[in-house]
């Protein structure tokens, strides 16, 4: 049975990542795959792992991380906020390099929904007097 030193939820747009961190030597799996597997543009994996290199914990534990929903880009932002609160559920003093770089703020930015009536968020029907 493997025990899970602390586990953390993030957010961003629509997608939603679990994260798990457990005892290792720095494995990182996303869905099952290789974190470079998963995420094949180096931007998105340097996303993902920045919390753990600000708070110095690279190849210290194992990481668990299942992530659904959204696109490629918003999975690795909800990567990053859901590790930088298990970090900070492992340890608080963790929090004060977490939070001065902002990983433990959820980017709430969404799209925008449709309106009736309209043909997008915001583009209106041109208006015609006659």
């Amino acid at each position: 049975m493997i025990k899970n030193l602390a586990n953390g939820t993030g957010r961003r747009k629509t997608s939603v990542a679990r994260v798990y961190l457990r005892k290792g030597t720095g494995v990182i799996k996303v869905n099952g795959k290789e974190l470079k597997e998963y995420f094949t543009i180096g931007i998105h994996q340097d996303t993902v792992i920045r919390p753990l290199s600000v708070t110095d914990n690279l190849g210290k534990f194992d990481i668990l991380i299942n992530v659904k929903g959204g696109g490629i880009t918003g999975q690795a932002g909800a990567c990053l906020h859901g590790l930088s609160r298990a970090l900070l559920a492992l340890d608080e003093t963790n929090r004060t390099s977490l939070k001065a770089n902002g990983f433990l703020t959820r980017d709430s930015r969404m799209v925008e929904r449709k309106k009736y009536g309209q043909p997008g968020a915001r583009k209106k029907f041109q208006f015609s007097k006659r």
